[in-house]
């Protein structure tokens, strides 16, 4: 399946469905104040209905083929995500993002989950262009372009909203001729 990759001996990248939305829902709640302060995901999920809603959303994209939605599972425990916020054949262009719990940092789990995303969208699918956007203040954001050997191309000022507050975001991207990192074992 496209969508299982080892990350490391006790990690693994999975499809998320509808069917994972408790799952989803108890991480989030867990880690809502970290994650509220750097990601969308808390945000979107506020509660069970609105797991179960982003992930039906997700599917429906899957199925498409216009987005993807992979749990990052450590231990068997959902501990983050990695996915394609949007995916499209026809321009070969898609942006990752991915997001992971305070317990999950240090074991690189979001480089190796979208090094897998981004290999697979350009060596399989041929997208020509992967971009991932951040907020400016989110330096673990930065760090994973650059570990991904992405380009920082700008800020888009007040471009997106999260909690009804306006935020810049940075644009980061790697093209297909620049990709050369198949997923490493580095820890």
């Amino acid at each position: 399946a496209m969508f299982s990759f080892p990350l490391d001996d006790d990690a693994e990248l999975r499809l998320l469905g509808p069917w994972h939305a408790e799952a989803l829902f108890a991480c989030v709640e867990e880690n809502r104040e970290y994650l509220a302060s750097r990601t969308f995901i808390a945000d979107r999920v506020r509660d069970l209905t609105g797991a179960r809603r982003l992930l039906q959303e997700y599917t429906r994209q899957h199925v498409r083929d216009t987005g993807h939605y992979g749990g990052i599972w450590l231990n068997g425990h959902l501990v983050g995500a990695a996915m394609f916020r949007s995916f499209d054949p026809c321009m070969a262009t898609a942006e990752v993002g991915a997001w992971l719990v305070p317990e999950a940092h240090g074991r690189r789990l979001a480089t190796q989950a979208l090094r897998h995303l981004i290999d697979w969208a350009i060596n399989q699918r041929g997208i020509q262009r992967v971009q991932l956007q951040s907020s400016p203040r989110n330096t673990h954001g930065r760090s994973l372009a650059r570990r991904l050997g992405m380009t920082y191309e700008g800020t888009l000022r007040s471009a997106v909203m999260v909690n009804g507050v306006r935020h810049d975001s940075d644009v980061w991207a790697v093209l297909a001729h620049e990709w050369s990192a198949p997923p490493t074992e580095e820890k």
